[in-house]
C-alpha cells in the first residue's frame, strides 16, 4: 500500500521519469502535488499497473492534483550530456512548470541533482512506495508512450508503437536491418548488451 506522504508540514512534490533505457527518443519526466485526502485504489507504480490502469489514472491525477507538469529532453541532448543528466534536467524542467511551488520533493532514485534551495529525499523504487511519485511515474510513462506512437508512425518498422524505444529483439533486428533513425540515441549500444554508455563523472557540478 503506497504512503500518502512522506512528512506532513511541507507541501511536497513527487518526481519520476520514463525512458531513461530507452534505445530511442526522449526521456520524460513529471512533478506531481498531490491534495492531502488524495486516494485511488488503483494507484500504484506505472510498471505494475496495465496500459488501461494507467491511461484512467492519469484522467484522475490531472483532475484533482494540486499541480502537476511534464517535460521532456530529447536523444540528442541525451547524446550530448548522457542519460543521467538529461533526466535530471526533464525533472527540473517539470518542476519549474508547475503552478504550485513545492516546499520539498520526493525523488525516484538513488541520486539528483539539487533543484534551487528545497530540500529533496531520494527514495530508491519510490514509484511503489509514496503516492506522488506513483502519480508522477504515470503521467511519465503515459505522455512518452504517446509520444513513442507518434514517432512510430513516422518509421514503423522499429515497432515503437509496442516496445515504445525500449531494446527488444526486434527492435535491434531493425537497427540491424535498416540503421539507426534521427530518433535513436547514438550514445547507447543501440546492437550490443542491454547496457547504457553514461558518463560516469555522476557528481560533476557542471550546468547542463
Amino acid at each position: 500500500m503506497l504512503l500518502p506522504f512522506y512528512q506532513d508540514v511541507l507541501t511536497e512534490a513527487g518526481c519520476d521519469e520514463a525512458g531513461r533505457g530507452c534505445l530511442a527518443g526522449p526521456v520524460f519526466a513529471a512533478a506531481v502535488i498531490l491534495p492531502r485526502n488524495f486516494a485511488n485504489p488503483l494507484l500504484n507504480d506505472s510498471k505494475q499497473l496495465k496500459e488501461s490502469d494507467r491511461l484512467a489514472l492519469r484522467i484522475v491525477i490531472e483532475k484533482e492534483a494540486l499541480a502537476y507538469a511534464v517535460a521532456s529532453v530529447d536523444n540528442e541532448e541525451i547524446d550530448r550530456i548522457n542519460i543521467l543528466k538529461a533526466s535530471f534536467k526533464a525533472m527540473h524542467e517539470a518542476l519549474a512548470r508547475l503552478s504550485l511551488q513545492p516546499q520539498m520533493l520526493l525523488i525516484d532514485g538513488n541520486r539528483f541533482h539539487p533543484y534551487g534551495d528545497i530540500p529533496h529525499t531520494c527514495v530508491i523504487q519510490g514509484d511503489g512506495k509514496y503516492a506522488s511519485i506513483a502519480a508522477a511515474s504515470i503521467l511519465a510513462k503515459t505522455y512518452r508512450d504517446e509520444h513513442m506512437h507518434q514517432l512510430h508512425d513516422q518509421f514503423p518498422r522499429y515497432g515503437w508503437k509496442e516496445n515504445k524505444g525500449y531494446p527488444t529483439r526486434h527492435h535491434r533486428e531493425a537497427i540491424r536491418t535498416y540503421g539507426d533513425t534521427p530518433f535513436h540515441r547514438k550514445t547507447f549500444r543501440l546492437l550490443g548488451e542491454d547496457q547504457l554508455s553514461l558518463d560516469t563523472d555522476l557528481e560533476s557540478d557542471d550546468k547542463w
